[in-house]
């Protein structure tokens, strides 16, 4: 592992819970393609480690509100922006994206920030979860993975089962979400009536006016090739048969009011689950779930440090430190 200088984390207009700290350090990783991205880490270097990996059109600053619950709660967090979001660069051509480079990137992000056989409990959000499926069956997986979390995520089937726009029509349906994901025309500036759209579809009944305002911000800030082409990814997803090679414990969260990924996904993946280690569906919240109810991801999260991973990271870093 190779630490840098950490930069200024920007801002972006959020602020109050939403701010994003400052992370404590920050490496690079590698990536199979050879791409460099930065690899955020906050929190004691000694302390136990959750990974965390956001969705389309997000980037790390989607997890400031449980990064500071959990670094103040005494774990370590390691948080990366997916390919072409944030400050990861973009993919060489749009036909380049697709759920081998998550795995990929992933990987390359748990080289660079444990230590060989140091475990951790690993994370990811809508696109990020499809990136713990993706990378299934993968050594650095294996190795690493102490327990998991898919938060408000699916592996098939997403335009079909989708229900922001509400058609009767399966086929319709399926359709209308094809076009809106992979749709290549700007999102435009944050205005009342972007705000209102955006918070239909992705947040739950009577969200906070801080939550919309951080959800729009965050979105916004992704670059419109970079959403059109994960968009075209997320359409054709299918990655069903992934799931029972996930054998680590694994946590499924789903708001009950989500049209993105409706509570159906949540369902069947704990059925396809070799070890689930729990389904909370959180009412009336939709697809944010980590921004409307930070808490409670953060408390899972925290729960599934303190059943599967406990001491043991103490005791591997240890013996690292010694025979080095």
């Amino acid at each position: 592992m190779s630490a840098t200088t950490p930069g200024p984390a920007s801002r972006g207009g959020l602020t109050g819970e939403y701010a994003p700290p400052a992370p404590d350090r920050e490496l690079v990783a590698r990536s199979g393609d050879g791409i460099r991205f930065p690899v955020e880490v906050y929190g004691r270097e000694d302390a136990p480690a959750v990974v965390l990996s956001h969705g389309w059109t997000c980037s790390t600053r989607f997890w400031a509100p449980v990064i500071r619950d959990l670094t103040a709660s005494g774990h370590r967090v390691i948080a990366y922006d997916q390919r072409g979001h944030g400050r990861s660069p973009a993919a060489r051509t749009p036909a380049a994206y697709s759920t081998a480079m998550l795995a990929d990137d992933l990987c390359a992000v748990l080289d660079a920030a444990l230590e060989p056989g140091e475990r951790a409990v690993i994370g990811g959000h809508s696109m990020g979860g499809m990136t713990l499926m993706a990378a299934a069956g993968r050594d650095q997986l294996r190795e690493h993975a102490a327990a998991l979390l898919l938060c408000s995520t699916g592996a098939q089937h997403l335009t079909g089962e989708a229900r922001v726009i509400p058609l009767r029509s399966e086929r319709m349906r399926t359709a209308a979400h094809r076009m809106m994901l992979g749709a290549k025309a700007p999102l435009g500036p944050v205005t009342p009536l972007t705000r209102k759209a955006l918070a239909y579809g992705t947040l739950g009944r009577r969200p906070r006016r801080e939550t919309v305002e951080a959800t729009a911000q965050i979105v916004h800030a992704c670059p419109t090739p970079v959403r059109a082409a994960w968009g075209g990814v997320l359409a054709e997803l299918d990655l069903a048969v992934k799931v029972p090679h996930l054998d680590a414990p694994t946590a499924v969260i789903i708001g009950t009011h989500d049209r993105l990924t409706p509570v159906s996904h949540a369902r069947q993946l704990a059925a396809m689950l070799p070890h689930c280690a729990g389904l909370h569906e959180l009412p009336g919240r939709g697809h944010m779930t980590p921004l409307e109810e930070p808490g409670t991801v953060s408390a899972v999260l925290a729960e599934l440090v303190r059943d599967h991973l406990g001491r043991g990271h103490l005791d591997h870093r240890s013996t690292v430190k010694e025979s080095a």
